[in-house]
């Protein structure tokens, strides 16, 4: 299954045909959602049926993980449903809580078929607005606040008539969280990323004009369901851990919002010990936690791009370099020894020719374009006959 191109909520339906695992309670969705970092805004692995052919970007885990939290919720009603009529449900919930402008659902109405609107419609929900240039900086780029749309969606399946309002609750308390929990202690780089990460997820409050005087906790006290407590004092722990200090065990602040949330000390230091031994076991792969300078942050994005780039055209590449005898010769002789610079160039202005008969590879004609062929060059080998490339290590 591949999120990045058309067709992938069709089949994901397929894929549920052969899986006969369900989930007995909201909160064993939860606890698989938490485990897969979809709840910390972090998508870093998926349901366990989804096999995917080449290795998903975080994006895409998070597509999957969004439509995986709605389609499980929705399947708790009862016995297993018609991924179709889900799709309309689901679709349905989307118009109630008027995402996007009218221009917008203008443009993804004009699909005739459900799913194909609906992927238009998880896409925008998935990526923060912003330009390209930013998100090559910039390696976090997917909505942190996507379970709150489940939240959402659970309530609306309960019958919740003001569904817009309550979504607005439910990001106000948590960007109040984050807020208050930041200000609990000592800032520091991670923590300046974070509050960025989960102001620019805001959907349906703006943070310029939110109150900020701690009103939020009269607001909370008794007046969400367990699992949107839950959601809260996982956002809180994950705040405070944010600078993996000791002291966060110790924080009158989240034990305080423990309290309000009906969780006993007990539970709150075992929320708070889980969130610390997830960030300490997935501490290489989640993105806001590299300190790395532009130049180093900037080929890390790029390298990620250009890897599923090709990965995704590897067939195509593969049918265009095999019709480049010179070219192919170039790459298999440059395993074994250097390239002369004519040879160099050579290899250059061939992959450029290629490129240009493989739209999504257009980024390689951009300006500057040509600072990424290091790259392809070394995914290459992934593409040729192993005679090619002998000394790679498996």
């Amino acid at each position: 299954m591949n999120p990045s191109a058309s067709g992938w909520i069709e089949k994901f339906g397929h894929l549920l045909k052969d899986n006969c695992d369900n989930y007995a309670s909201f909160g064993e969705l939860y606890t698989t959602l938490r485990e897969c970092g979809f709840i910390y805004g972090i998508n870093l692995s998926t349901f366990h049926f989804i096999v995917a052919e080449h290795q998903l970007s975080e994006d895409e885990i998070a597509k999957i993980n969004l439509l995986g939290g709605l389609y499980f919720t929705y399947a708790q009603q009862g016995s297993k449903p018609s991924f179709d009529d889900f799709l309309d449900t689901i679709f349905g919930f989307y118009q109630s809580l008027d995402i996007g402008n009218i221009s917008f659902f203008k443009k993804i109405l004009s699909d005739n078929k459900t799913s194909s609107q609906l992927e238009k419609l998880i896409g925008s929900r998935v990526y923060l607005e912003d330009n390209l240039i930013s998100k090559t900086f910039n390696s976090i780029i997917t909505n942190s606040l996507l379970f709150i749309d489940v939240l959402t969606f659970k309530k609306y399946l309960e019958g919740e008539v003001q569904i817009r309002e309550y979504a607005q609750n439910l990001e106000y308390i948590t960007i109040n969280l984050t807020y208050h929990a930041l200000n609990s202690k000592e800032k520091n780089k991670n923590d300046e990323k974070l509050a960025q990460l989960f102001a620019a997820s805001l959907t349906f409050i703006d943070s310029d004009q939110t109150n900020f005087d701690g009103s939020y906790r009269k607001k909370m006290i008794n007046k969400f369901s367990p699992c949107e407590n839950q959601y809260f004092m996982d956002v809180a722990c994950l705040t405070v851990w944010e600078d993996q200090n000791l002291d966060y065990l110790e924080s009158e602040f989240i034990f305080g919002i423990g309290k309000d949330l009906n969780f006993s000390p007990e539970e709150t230091a075992v929320l708070l010990k889980y969130v610390a031994s997830f960030f300490d076991s997935n501490f290489k792969k989640i993105p806001h936690l590299k300190d790395s300078n532009l130049a180093i942050q900037f080929y890390d994005s790029m390298a990620k791009i250009v890897n599923k780039l090709i990965l995704r055209n590897s067939k195509r590449l593969q049918k265009e370099l095999s019709e480049s005898k010179e070219l192919v010769a170039l790459i298999s002789k440059s395993t074994v020894k250097d390239l002369s610079p004519e040879e160099k160039k050579k290899i250059q202005n061939q992959l450029l020719d290629i490129f240009k008969s493989i739209p999504s590879l257009a980024i390689f004609m951009l300006p500057g374009g040509a600072v990424l062929l290091p790259i392809f060059i070394k995914l290459i080998p992934k593409l040729l006959p192993s005679a090619f490339d002998d000394n790679r290590v498996e």
